[in-house]
C-alpha cells in the first residue's frame, strides 16, 4: 500500500455525543477479533457495543488522547495515520469493513499512538473498555477468548512492522 498525505480533518468525531444504538451480532462476526466466538458470546459483546455513523473526515481519535475504547468498521473506511513534523500527516493505512482498531486501549492505559479519521462516511461498532472489562470479569471464557486474540493480533501487527522496518532498511542500505 502507499502512504498518502492529508490535509489535517477537522475534529467532529470524539467530541459529538452520540446516542446509544445497539449493534447487531452478524455485524461484528466480520471482524476476525471475533469470528471464532461462539454465537452466545458474540451476543454479549454485540450487547455492550454501540452502533456510531459519522461523516467523512470526522476525527474517531488523535494521537496522543486517552483511549477508553475500540472499535469495529462495520461499512466505509477509516484511515489510521501520524502526523510527521514538517510533513503533515502521513498514511499509515486505511482500514475497511471488518477491520478493527483502537484495541490497544483496552490492553493498557497507553495514549492513542495513532489517529484515527473516517476516510469515507462509516458506520462503527463502538466497544468501551469499561464495559467490556466488566464483561469479561463475569465470562472467564470469554476473557480467555478475547485476550488470545488480542495477543494474536497485536503479534501478527509487530511482525508486520518488523517486516517494513526491515525493508526500509534494505532500501537505505543500513541494515546490517
Amino acid at each position: 500500500m502507499s502512504m498518502r498525505r492529508f490535509g489535517r480533518p477537522p475534529r467532529v468525531g470524539a467530541a459529538t455525543c452520540y446516542p446509544r444504538t445497539r449493534m447487531d451480532p452478524q455485524a461484528l462476526r466480520a471482524c476476525a477479533l471475533f469470528q471464532s466466538l461462539p454465537t452466545d458470546r458474540l451476543r454479549r459483546i454485540a450487547d455492550i457495543a454501540t452502533h456510531r455513523d459519522l461523516p467523512a473526515g470526522a476525527v474517531i481519535f488523535r494521537e496522543g488522547e486517552a483511549g477508553d475504547e475500540m472499535y469495529v468498521v462495520v461499512a466505509g473506511k477509516v484511515r489510521i495515520s501520524k502526523r510527521v513534523s514538517g510533513v503533515g500527516e502521513e498514511a499509515l493505512g486505511v482500514l475497511e469493513a471488518g477491520s478493527h482498531f483502537g484495541e490497544m486501549a483496552m490492553v493498557d492505559d497507553s495514549p492513542r499512538s495513532a489517529d484515527a479519521i473516517a476516510h469515507t462516511a462509516c458506520a462503527l461498532a463502538v466497544v468501551r473498555r469499561d464495559e467490556l472489562e466488566q464483561l469479561m470479569f463475569v465470562d472467564k471464557d470469554l476473557a480467555y477468548d478475547l485476550l488470545w486474540t488480542f495477543v494474536r493480533t497485536l503479534a501478527a501487527r509487530l511482525r508486520e512492522t518488523n517486516d517494513k522496518i526491515a525493508g526500509f532498511f534494505a532500501m537505505t542500505g543500513q541494515f546490517r
